[in-house]
C-alpha cells in the first residue's frame, strides 16, 4: 500500500507541473541548485517483498536523468563546486550535484558505466568499514530474513518478542519496526543484535554485507577518474544520534583518516549516516566542521542557496525515491517549489535546531 502522504506529494507535484507553477516560481524557489542523493543502482528485479525499493534506481533511469538534466540545461557539478556556488553570487545556470551513499557494489557494476559514458562528475560517500569487509549492512540481513520467514523471534530490550509475518503487509510493517529499533542501537549492540538474528535464521550477516559492498580494489578503479570525488560517511555508518558525542567524533575522524590513507587523497566532504532529522543533531554539525571537513550533507530535502544562505555543514539533498520514475516529478523537485525555504545560518553552530 502507498502511504496517503506519498500520494498527496505526488499529486501536488503533478499539479505544479501541468499548471506550470514550477516554472513561474523557479527563480524564487530554486536557489543556486540541488544535490541529488541516490543509493543502489541496479536492474529491476522481481520479488513481492522489496522494502528497500525506494532506495534503488535502475541504470536506465540514471541514464534518463542525466540526459534530462543536460536537456534542461543544468550544470552537473561536483561537491567542491557546490561549496563554491553556495557562498558566491547566483550564476545564470543552476546546478545539480549527483551523490551516492552506501558504497554498494553496483556503483561499479551498474552506475559507473552510465556516469562515465556521460562524462559527468559525481560524489561517493564511503563508510570505510564496508570496503574493509567488516561493515554490517543490517538492512540487507533484515530484508533477507523477513522475506523467508513466517514467524520471527528475537530479543528486544531484554525481552523475547514474537512476530507472525505470514502476509506481505505484515512483513513490511515488521521491517519498518525493526529498522527503527536497530537504527537506535549503538554499533556494538547493533552488531550483536544482527548476528543473533543471523544465527537464528541462517543468514550470514558478514557475507551478505561483503557481497553487496565495494572493496578497495573497486575504489581504486574509481579513483583513477578525475570526475569522482570521495567523501566520508564515518566508519560503521551509525545514526549519530545513537552514539555519544565522543563516539560520533571518533567515527567522523577515523572515517576521514582511513579513507585518506587508502585513497591517498584528501577527503574533504562528509555525509551524515541516514541523514534525516532523527539521525543527527546540532552537536554533530559542529563536530563535522571541527573534524576538518569542508561540507556535510544530509537527506533533509531542500535546495542550496547562494551567498552563504545555506550552511555548508547542513547541506540539503533530495533523496530520490526509486519507486518514482517520472521525470516530470524530477523536474518539479529541482525547481524547489515543493520545499520549505531553508532558514539562513551563519555557521555550523546555528544549524539543525
Amino acid at each position: 500500500m502507498v502511504p496517503d502522504n506519498r500520494i498527496l506529494r505526488r499529486a501536488r507535484a503533478e499539479l505544479a507541473y501541468f499548471s506550470g507553477a514550477f516554472r513561474l516560481r523557479e527563480r524564487e524557489t530554486g536557489g543556486a541548485g540541488v544535490i541529488l542523493r541516490f543509493a543502489r543502482v541496479r536492474p529491476a528485479h522481481r520479488g513481492r517483498f522489496q522494502p528497500l525499493r525506494s532506495h534503488e534506481i535502475t541504470p536506465a533511469f540514471l541514464d534518463r536523468t542525466i540526459r534530462a538534466l543536460k536537456r534542461w540545461r543544468y550544470d552537473i557539478v561536483g561537491i567542491d563546486e557546490v561549496c563554491r556556488r553556495a557562498v558566491t553570487m547566483p550564476e545564470r545556470r543552476r546546478f545539480v550535484c549527483l551523490t551516492f551513499d552506501g558504497a554498494t557494489k553496483d556503483i561499479v557494476t551498474h552506475a559507473y558505466p552510465v556516469l562515465a559514458r556521460h562524462g559527468v562528475p559525481f560524489t561517493l560517500y564511503l563508510p570505510t568499514a564496508f570496503p574493509d569487509g567488516v561493515g554490517v549492512a543490517w538492512w540487507l540481513v533484515l530484508e533477507d530474513i523477513i522475506a523467508r520467514e513466517s514467524r520471527i523471534n528475537l530479543v528486544i530490550d531484554g525481552r523475547d518478542r514474537h512476530f507472525a509475518v505470514s502476509s506481505l503487509s505484515d512483513k513490511y510493517e515488521l521491517f519498518e519496526f525493526l529498522s527503527g529499533w536497530l537504527r537506535q542501537l549503538p554499533p556494538s549492540e547493533l552488531v550483536y543484535a544482527v548476528n543473533d538474528l543471523g544465527r537464528r535464521y541462517s543468514a550470514d550477516a558478514t557475507q551478505l554485507s561483503r557481497d553487496a559492498s565495494l572493496d578497495w580494489a573497486d575504489l581504486a578503479k574509481l579513483a583513477a577518474d578525475p570526475n569522482v570525488t570521495f567523501g566520508s560517511a564515518t566508519v560503521n555508518y551509525p545514526a549519530l544520534s545513537s552514539v555519544k558525542d565522543a563516539a560520533a567524533q571518533r567515527e567522523m575522524a577515523m572515517g576521514k583518516a582511513v579513507a585518506e590513507s587508502a585513497l591517498r587523497r584528501p577527503v574533504k566532504h562528509f555525509a551524515y549516516p541516514f541523514g534525516d532529522r532523527e539521525a543527527f543533531a546540532r552537536p554533530d554539525v559542529v563536530m563535522a566542521e571541527e573534524t576538518g571537513f569542508a561540507s556535510a550533507v544530509s537527506t533533509i530535502s531542500g535546495v542550496v542557496e547562494a551567498q552563504g544562505r545555506t550552511n555548508l555543514y547542513a547541506l540539503p539533498r533530495i533523496a530520490w525515491d526509486g519507486r518514482v520514475r517520472s521525470l516530470r516529478i524530477m523536474r518539479v523537485l529541482l525547481s524547489g517549489i515543493m520545499f520549505a525555504p531553508v532558514r539562513p545560518t551563519r555557521s555550523a553552530r546555528d544549524a539543525i535546531s
